[in-house]
């Protein structure tokens, strides 16, 4: 079924507007052939059964408008539903499966659902995928190599929903020149979707790129597999969410790591991380939120002039390494959905703040610390606007544990020595 999203929206003179984004979509799909087209060829793959029956419901928001989940510690997102059981299956059933070896200055265009194995070495080659609004499409890369100028390795006109599988080998994606755009969609990303993306598999993903490195209209989910992406703008790029479920993931870019921003709808771009290892090294924010940022697991290293940012923060749980130039994590009013607020429920956190104007923990609005550690480094560990509230957290400020919640300055020293490189600026983003 073609993803549906239901929208409802409720507007008090008191408060802040609240919506709720629900969208819902079943990887639900008959088997039919699948259609590849390169040049003036055809080739007709055999019947291929989609795996995955299980519906995939979202729920995007358990807090709006000034309601805030520290009360209960709740989640702010409804995570039940956020990955299919497909999504999560790291190998491709390749009963049927076309196979398509790639050739210099080639496009491949697949029109129908179906699985891909995808092979070979090539420069200026491109998969296209334009199919129909329920297809679902697989890209299985075994031990891939594509370089280009100007054009996405990978790019999805239309479908469902397409994962990309690396099996058990190294691929590598690259862009090495100025992006064309096509029409009015900036293809600036060596993959590029314009529908729901899942990268996951058994290999290696290396992409290298001019510009973003892996950039979905929609929702972008990594699940599995290792990715490695060194780029100058963003690493992970998306409208409506980014979604790990696991996988290890190193980026370098010159912008942010992950970013989730709509610039049409600032009540979507949502990101959350649920498990995985996770080494950012970023030129502005590690992690970029519009609406929640929420980290329930995983081993977290960031980088970066800003380590989390979003209009609601939630860490639930996980092992985060923060090293920043600016703030470690700010709540900031990105989304008018709910007011800034950055609430720690559980994990360990370690943030380490260089010198100067800077904060560990900065909220321009609430701040709930309700477990877990924190150690922060800073000269200002905490900046926060609305109400603080430590419950049961434990806080190391330099190296002394308290209980209080403090912007002063607490022992230790000047922070000078504590970033790994300079921090660059952010420059606009532009719609796709």
């Amino acid at each position: 079924m073609r993803k549906t999203r239901l929208m409802t929206a409720a507007v008090c003179a008191v408060m802040l507007s609240a919506m709720t984004a629900f969208h819902a979509y079943c990887d639900t799909s008959a088997a039919s052939a699948a259609e590849l087209t390169s040049g003036t060829e055809t080739y007709v793959s055999e019947t291929v059964q989609e795996a995955d029956n299980t519906s995939e419901t979202k729920t995007v928001y358990n807090v709006s408008g000034t309601d805030t989940a520290s009360a209960s510690g709740s989640s702010a997102l409804d995570t039940s539903d956020l990955f299919s059981s497909r999504d999560l299956e790291q190998t491709a059933d390749l009963t049927g499966a076309e196979n398509i070896t790639v050739s210099d200055e080639e496009t491949y265009t697949i029109s129908k659902e179906g699985v891909y194995v995808v092979t070979g070495s090539a420069s200026n080659a491109q998969i296209i995928v334009s199919a129909g609004d329920e297809d679902k499409v697989q890209l299985v890369l075994d031990s891939v190599s594509i370089t280009n100028e100007s054009t996405p390795c990978i790019y999805v006109q239309n479908a469902d929903k397409v994962f990309v599988t690396t099996t058990d080998s190294e691929n590598t994606l690259t862009v090495s020149g100025t992006f064309t755009a096509d029409g009015n969609t900036n293809t600036d990303a060596v993959i590029f979707s314009r529908d729901d993306l899942v990268i996951n598999g058994r290999g290696t993903l290396n992409i290298v790129s001019s510009e973003n490195g892996i950039s979905g209209k929609d929702d972008l989910k990594v699940t599995g597999g290792t990715i490695n992406i060194t780029c100058t703008a963003d690493a992970l790029e998306a409208n409506e969410s980014i979604l790990v479920a696991d996988g290890t993931i190193n980026i370098k870019s010159d912008k942010d790591g992950l970013h989730a921003e709509n610039d049409e709808d600032n009540t979507v771009g949502y990101i959350y991380i649920a498990d995985g290892t996770i080494t950012i090294e970023a030129g502005d924010d590690a992690v970029h939120a519009t609406t929640i940022a929420q980290v329930d697991g995983g081993t977290i290293d960031l980088t970066a002039a800003e380590g989390i940012e979003g209009t609601y923060i939630q860490i639930n749980g996980g092992t985060l390494s923060i090293a920043a130039s600016d703030d470690g994590i700010n709540a900031g009013q990105k989304s008018n959905f709910a007011t800034p607020t950055v609430e720690v429920n559980g994990g360990e956190l370690t943030i380490v703040m260089g010198s100067g104007d800077t904060d560990g923990v900065d909220s321009n609005g609430n701040l709930y610390l309700n477990g877990g550690t924190l150690n922060i480094t800073a000269q200002s560990p905490f900046d926060y606007d609305g109400t603080a509230q430590n419950n049961s957290a434990t806080l190391i400020v330099n190296g002394t544990e308290t209980d209080t919640i403090t912007s002063q300055m607490m022992g230790g020293g000047g922070m000078d020595g504590g970033m790994r490189g300079g921090m660059g600026g952010h420059g606009g983003h532009g719609g796709f």
